[in-house]
């Protein structure tokens, strides 16, 4: 192993082993936690699940709310999203989430802060904690760990994408395995299985200039083709992209030089632009369906109850 992520596992490692112990205590908020998140830098499909899941809640009228760090944003302190606001203001994901969702969003560095907030307002409700695997500072009832093919042959940061290595998945009470008919990969507890699938744009362009601030762009594009479109051109930034007037012009004049009828992106980056673009602009929706949803979640729910058993649903 390279030298650096070497000494980063460790510096993971010694923080993970203060919390096993109990020399470092999480706090704990009155509703219970349920953690999703995963090990490596970005691109494992948590936010479209955090979707599908609050999406499951709302179809049996579980009432709660959703904690994120809200990164990259260039605000400060703890706020409640405002899904007419802008990512700058909340974050791209949580903008994304409350505009899908239309639940409460908070967004705070410390999560414990967030979710006094929002307990202050609507009581110990459920909370979906995104991305929290590594913020191990706030108490959760269930943890959800979602892990790309990737990530079995990915190294620690900061050579490769590991956030965690690959021993943490033994923390997770359910783990997910994307893009893999091989679920398992030894994990000896809760596998579930998810399909995901690019719904088409409406309407469908022809011949599109392609783009996206996303962590792993290629899957996109490839599912971009898949719909029957052909791009004039693909266009990667980097993840979490702040889109400046300036890129906004560059892609305008690019798709006017080759002559595409539209810009399409992903819902995560839609969010970003703002109206008025003068090519027009598309957006195609990655969409999680869970393998028995029906089934796991209720168990997941029953896990839940068992270790806060003041909390009803």
């Amino acid at each position: 192993m390279n030298p650096l992520s070497a000494l980063f596992g460790r510096v993971v490692s010694a923080r993970n082993r203060a919390y096993d112990s109990g020399r470092l205590v999480p706090q704990k908020l009155r509703g219970p936690v349920i953690s999703v998140g995963n090990l490596s830098v970005g691109g494992s499909g948590k936010t479209p699940f955090v979707i599908a899941l609050g999406g499951w809640l709302q179809q049996h009228n579980i009432p709660f709310d959703i904690l994120s760090r809200g990164y990259k944003r260039r605000s400060t302190g703890i706020l409640r999203v405002d899904p007419e606001g802008s990512a700058e203001d909340f974050g791209d994901e949580p903008l994304m989430i409350a505009r899908r969702l239309g639940v409460p969003i908070w967004v705070g560095k410390t999560r414990f802060e967030a979710g006094s907030a929002a307990e202050r307002e609507y009581g110990p409700r459920l909370h979906l904690l995104d991305d929290g695997f590594q913020h191990r500072a706030l108490a959760r009832q269930f943890d959800i760990l979602l892990l790309s093919d990737g990530d079995f042959d990915d190294t620690l940061l900061p050579v490769g994408r590991l956030r965690e290595p690959l021993s943490s998945m033994r923390r997770a009470d359910a783990v997910v395995v994307l893009d893999s008919a091989n679920a398992s990969h030894g994990f000896a507890g809760r596998v579930w299985t998810v399909r995901r699938h690019l719904l088409p744009p409406d309407p469908m362009p022809k011949k599109p200039v392609v783009f996206c601030g996303i962590a792993r762009p290629d899957p996109f594009f490839a599912q971009v083709r898949a719909l029957g479109i052909q791009p004039v051109r693909e266009v990667a930034f980097a993840d979490h992209q702040h889109y400046t007037a300036a890129s906004v012009r560059t892609l305008e004049s690019l798709a006017r030089q080759l002559g595409a009828d539209a810009l399409l992106t992903t819902e995560k980056d839609s969010v970003k632009l703002a109206p008025g673009l003068t090519v027009p602009l598309q957006m195609a929706r990655l969409v999680t369906e869970v393998s028995d949803a029906d089934r796991v979640f209720p168990a997941m729910l029953q896990v839940v109850q068992e270790r806060k058993p003041d909390w009803k649903y």
